[in-house]
């Protein structure tokens, strides 16, 4: 897999904290650091702030299942939809493709070192 999972920087998957008014109450959600970077950049796709994002997320979600189980998975899985169906509708390399030029380019700094 050439390291490309297990070499990824712990920053991306350290969690973080943030507070968040939903409903007019505040409430913390914890995530990853790699998925709140994807979400503020669905909400600026969005024309929203992220909190105003989140806010709306979830309150449509109320309003289509009447109640919103487990909030930060759901921004994970919404963090997935959007890579793979906003984000990958735009020309962007194959998952293989990106991790063959991650390889590639690894391959040609460790020999330029060695």
């Amino acid at each position: 897999m050439c390291h490309i999972f297990a070499g990824q920087a712990p920053e991306t998957y350290d969690s973080q904290t943030r507070s968040v008014r939903i409903g007019g109450h505040s409430t913390s959600i914890r995530l990853e650091a790699a998925f709140w970077t994807i979400l503020e950049e669905v909400a600026a796709h969005q024309g929203m702030s992220l909190g105003k994002f989140v806010t709306t997320l979830h309150d449509e979600v109320l309003n289509l299942h009447g109640e919103v189980r487990n909030f930060a998975s759901l921004l994970r899985c919404s963090c997935l939809i959007y890579l793979g169906e906003v984000r990958g509708s735009q020309k962007m390399p194959t998952p293989r493709e990106a991790a063959r030029r991650i390889c590639d380019t690894r391959m040609v700094h460790l020999t330029a070192a060695e």
